[in-house]
């Protein structure tokens, strides 16, 4: 059985940034549902990408608190969403493998809800040594987001190309068992052919 290497994200809150990332299995002929809170004029970003499964797609529709569809496509690999809520309320994203009959997918998605506060607070215009200390912390701690989003993308694309490596694994594995079998089955009929050739019969009496 192919087994899937799936890198499981707990849900993240940081400040005042809502939202998560999650890598979660979507059984065929399923759809999963998932809702968050939003405020009115917040700006959002939802990213989604499948990582394994039949051909890397899946349906997703995503719908506002008024109940419109903000977004919605389908068999799509990979996308990126970005809009501002009308309203407060709740949002509903939907992932969908209803069209597959026997392959499960395994799909990430990070949702980004509102800006982060800033670190540093700047009262005084007069430049110490404090604030250069923490124009420094703010500076590293941007770094460290970028670090930690080039991670999280390079964890998807390994788990993407493992994926894809096993799966080619497992065709080759079985091509060539299909291949060891008719060679086996060739073989041994080419043998019982020769035996025929050179078995002595036995003449037929006459009446």
């Amino acid at each position: 059985e192919l087994s899937i290497c799936v890198y499981t994200f707990i849900t993240i809150c940081l400040a005042s940034v809502m939202g998560g990332e999650m890598t979660f299995e979507l059984p065929d002929n399923e759809r999963q549902c998932f809702f968050e809170s939003v405020d009115k004029g917040v700006e959002a970003t939802l990213e989604f990408q499948v990582i394994t499964g039949g051909h890397y797609d899946v349906d997703m529709e995503l719908t506002a608190p008024n109940g419109r569809v903000v977004y919605k496509d389908v068999k799509k690999q990979y996308d990126s969403v970005t809009w501002t809520s009308d309203e407060k309320g709740i949002i509903k994203f939907c992932f969908s493998n209803e069209f597959s009959t026997f392959t499960h997918k395994v799909v990430y998605f990070d949702l980004d809800i509102g800006n982060e506060d800033p670190l540093a607070k700047t009262g005084d215009t007069q430049a110490t040594a404090m604030t250069m200390l923490e124009s420094g912390a703010v500076n590293v701690h941007e770094q460290l987001k970028i670090i930690l989003d080039l991670q999280t993308h390079h964890r998807l694309r390994e788990a993407q190309g493992r994926g894809h490596a096993e799966d080619l694994n497992e065709r080759v594995f079985l091509w060539s068992m299909g291949q060891t079998i008719i060679i086996l089955i060739i073989g041994v009929g080419q043998v019982l052919v020769l035996r025929s050739f050179f078995t002595d019969r036995k003449p037929r009496g006459r009446a």
